[in-house]
């Protein structure tokens, strides 16, 4: 039995996609955003976090990338991914009224942006930390809608007066796995190395010495992605996804290679690419 943190309250589609990869003997543990999710990891008080970091429509999720690049280390062993549909929900009582007001999560509203500005284009649009929490919301009466996944409605009694709303149908939201530092897994033929590049801001020309080590040992970047690193302006870290495991003599060579160019690096795991 393993303790799973994740991005909850129930009805998210973390729960959805955790439920994927653990078993009926498997603690969950729903946490209010990301940041809760991975210092139950850091604190002891679950084993594993699963956290979304990348979305087919919307893109990265900075929050996560930003967690990962920062604290006490972890390290991700797995991934999976998950179909996304959006529906808009109301209360039964509410069904045929106007919307003034729709609560979701960001990464929702901006995959439904097309639907809500042709069928509800003055409705005021509600941030809340999950999409499931803008549902828990609609049930307190709190706004006039909520975009959430259906299951939501039918966990709180609510109805869907529109289903697949999104402006991308087959957008698909990739999780990992987070736990603290050990053992890394073995290569298993279909891998990806995460980690994280932090360049000094007097280094020019870096990123393109970067890319080159990688590429003189054919190793292929499937992600790359620059973040602040709070310390000023025009001061990034780089989040880099390698295909291949850190076992793998290339990927192992260019990472060594890069560690010489960088002030520091962080490792992030090797993991099984999801089928």
């Amino acid at each position: 039995m393993s303790r799973y943190a994740y991005l909850g309250p129930s009805g998210t589609f973390t729960e959805a996609a955790l439920k994927q990869i653990t078993t009926a003997s498997d603690e969950l543990i729903p946490c209010a955003n990301v940041t809760a999710a991975l210092d139950a990891v850091r604190k002891g008080t679950a084993d594993k976090a699963l956290v979304p970091i990348e979305n087919s429509v919307e893109g990265v999720v900075a929050r996560t990338l930003d967690e990962l690049a920062t604290g006490d280390p972890l390290v991700i062993v797995a991934e999976t991914t998950l179909l996304v549909s959006f529906a808009l929900i109301v209360l039964p009582e509410n069904e045929g009224k106007p919307i003034r007001t729709i609560a979701t999560h960001p990464h929702a509203e901006a995959q439904c942006r097309t639907y809500v500005a042709r069928e509800i284009p003055g409705a005021e649009m509600i941030e809340t930390p999950s999409t499931a929490a803008a549902a828990q919301g609609l049930a307190s009466g709190n706004w006039d809608a909520a975009i959430a996944a259906e299951i939501n409605a039918e966990k709180l009694n609510l109805k869907v007066i529109a289903r697949d709303i999104g402006d991308n149908q087959g957008a698909v939201t990739r999780f990992v796995v987070v736990q603290k530092p050990g053992s890394p897994s073995h290569p298993s033929g279909k891998d990806r190395t995460s980690l994280v590049a932090f360049i000094g801001r007097d280094h020019a020309g870096a990123l393109l010495e970067i890319l080159t080590e990688f590429a003189n040992r054919n190793v292929n970047l499937s992600f790359i992605h620059s973040r602040p690193t709070g310390r000023g302006l025009g001061d990034y870290h780089f989040i880099i996804d390698v295909e291949g495991h850190i076992e793998d003599p290339n990927v192992h060579e260019a990472i060594e290679a890069v560690r010489g160019i960088c002030e520091d690096i962080r490792f992030l795991g090797s993991y099984r690419l999801s089928s």
